[in-house]
């Protein structure tokens, strides 16, 4: 009689499923780690709210007869765009602007065009004499200049030190990956002012048109005609351009009593600055104040270090006389908030260890949470990389508040499997039993933890946005 024996080798399943486990575990920490690398940093999360700004320009035109016949044609138009929110328009002397804000859901590309139909379409209700039509471009209100450099000289005029400042500074900052925009203020460019005298006006019988008219034909360059002789054929030109307040100043403008009446006689004419009521300061000092924007998405970090980078280069391609010095850096508030966040978060994981030694008695059984944190929160990395979220405080607010439910989950476990062990259970096998047990329990904890959180995510207007990042990191960093 022949006796079977079967051997059942129970060991195989318990070597298997470690390293299965620890292969998953390291490359949820990997992918983690490069997500945590790649994630833009900001003090907020990015909230682009769909704002577009048209503007129109009629030349000589009150702020009144804008208003009536520029702005509100063109609030009659966009007004029946779908999706606009709020209509307002500001309008001044020549100048009018249209500022159009519309709901989060749309799609600003979407609304740029129909933006420009709106313009094609109210286009034949505006004034003829306008010189071209209106233009629009996108804005970004929630968006605050990551940087302000002050360009400041002792001896450079400031009309000069904003043409550098326009052409060269800021050309040069808008090229850096990262750098929406950068604005240049407090001044404007060179320009020859021509005040006139009313009472001289008058005197000589001329009105403030044929002086106009005087300087626009004076200030011309244009070739004057054509000499021929025979086979031969010569261009005549001549550059009447006028460039300083010198060139103007002899210009005439008609013949009174057999005399030339000059612009000189009538106005009194300076080399200054096209706006003279745009000023900035810098430390009390007058200054050009350059304010950069950075991208969608970008790297408020990088952008700002990447700009620092480039300045060496910059004072040494402007004027020796002109000084660059940095005035405002949005990233020393991103950095202290995120140090002191992630200070919190680093002491929140070694009171967790802490405790978990107090209590259970046991070292080893407190190196599990030192596990289990970082590994869920680098998970959490990965994921909200692939949102497209950012590290701001809502993002890092939400991973401390984690860290409580990571390690609550992980204790509960953690001492299920001790009291196996306590019971002369082995180690593994006390770990897969524990585990078994409570692990429904875990599961439904961190449901219901994730379904208080739930609403969160549809919250409409700018506060759901706003916390939206909050929301969902917090519930999948609980879930990893």
């Amino acid at each position: 009689m022949t006796t079977e024996k079967t051997v059942w080798n129970l060991s195989r399943p318990f070597i298997e499923r470690p390293v299965a486990t620890t292969l998953l575990t390291l490359g949820v920490a990997l992918s983690g780690v490069l997500g945590y690398f790649g994630l833009p940093v900001s003090a907020l999360p990015q909230i682009d709210t769909p704002t577009i700004s048209v503007s129109a320009n009629l030349p000589g035109a009150s702020p009144e007869t804008m208003a009536s016949t520029v702005a509100a044609p063109l609030e009659r138009t966009l007004g029946r765009i779908a999706g606009v929110n709020e209509i307002t328009s500001s309008s001044s002397l020549g100048s009018t602007r249209v500022t159009l804000q519309f709901d989060l859901t749309r799609d600003i590309d979407g609304a740029a065009r129909d933006v420009q139909a709106g313009i094609n379409a109210a286009r034949a209700l505006l004034p003829t004499a306008l010189p071209s039509n209106p233009t629009w471009r996108k804005l970004n209100p929630a968006d605050a200049p990551i940087m302000v450099i002050a360009m400041t000289s002792d001896t450079i005029p400031l009309g000069d030190l904003y043409d550098i400042a326009s052409t060269v500074v800021a050309q040069k900052l808008s090229q850096l990956s990262g750098v929406g925009q950068a604005n240049p203020g407090g001044g404007s460019l060179p320009a020859v002012r021509v005040e006139l005298d009313p009472v001289a006006l008058a005197h000589e019988g001329i009105s403030p048109e044929q002086v106009r008219a005087s300087i626009a034909q004076t200030n011309v360059d244009r070739p004057k005609g054509v000499v021929e002789s025979g086979d031969k054929r010569w261009q005549v030109l001549a550059n009447d351009q006028a460039h300083t307040a010198s060139d103007y100043i002899p210009t005439i403008i008609s013949y009174s009593k057999g005399a030339a009446v000059r612009v000189g006689d009538v106005a009194t004419v300076v080399d200054s600055v096209q706006d003279t009521r745009n000023a900035g300061l810098a430390n009390g000092v007058p200054a050009i104040l350059i304010q950069v924007m950075r991208q969608p998405n970008a790297n408020t970090v990088e952008t700002v270090q990447r700009i620092r980078d480039v300045l060496p280069q910059i004072r040494a391609a402007i004027p020796a006389a002109a000084k660059l010095d940095v005035m405002v850096d949005a990233t020393v508030s991103i950095k202290g908030s995120l140090r002191e966040v992630e200070r919190t978060l680093l002491l929140a994981v070694l009171l967790v260890v802490l405790t978990t030694w107090l209590f259970l008695g046991d070292w080893r059984a407190s190196l599990v949470p030192v596990i289990a944190v970082p590994v869920s929160l680098l998970a959490t990395f990965g994921v909200i990389y692939l949102l497209h979220f950012s590290l701001n405080i809502f993002s890092l607010m939400a991973l401390t508040v984690a860290t409580g439910f990571v390690v609550d989950d992980a204790v509960v476990v953690l001492e299920n499997s001790v009291r196996h062990v306590e019971n002369g259970m082995p180690p593994r096998e006390a770990a897969f039993r524990g585990a078994r047990e409570v692990g429904f329990t875990v599961v439904a904890m961190s449901l219901s933890l994730i379904a208080v959180f739930t609403p969160i995510l549809f919250m409409p207007g700018l506060q759901g946005r706003l916390f939206r990042e909050f929301g969902i990191t917090l519930s999948v960093a609980v879930l990893a």
